[in-house]
């Protein structure tokens, strides 16, 4: 069904869980497929990490059809102590401006 993703070895400075949820901000409709396709993911692990996501209070979804929508909550702070004074929003935003300046970069 779906591909296996290339393997990779070592660290990242993004987790699984930024990215997941960075592919949600970029469209609220998108499909687990398409995540796990764009994230280098299994379903699987994608299904997982937004139901992590749901539990802790970052993300709801709403059932539509076969297909879902998500709501990232903005105002939710990160886990990490180190970055307890950052919100989700701040956090896409840092993300969402790089992704822009590298296709333009790229352009």
């Amino acid at each position: 069904m779906g591909e296996v993703p290339e393997p990779h070895s070592g660290w990242t400075f993004l987790t699984s869980h930024a990215r997941v949820l960075a592919a949600i901000a970029e469209d609220h409709t998108t499909r687990i497929r398409d995540i796990a396709a764009r994230c280098r993911l299994t379903e699987r692990a994608v299904q997982k990490i937004i139901s992590d996501l749901e539990a802790d209070g970052y993300l709801t979804h709403r059932r539509q059809g076969r297909s879902n929508t998500y709501r990232i909550q903005p105002g939710t702070i990160l886990r990490h102590p180190a970055e307890s004074s950052l919100t989700v929003a701040e956090l896409l935003n840092l993300l969402a401006n790089h992704e822009s300046r590298r296709e333009t970069a790229d352009g």
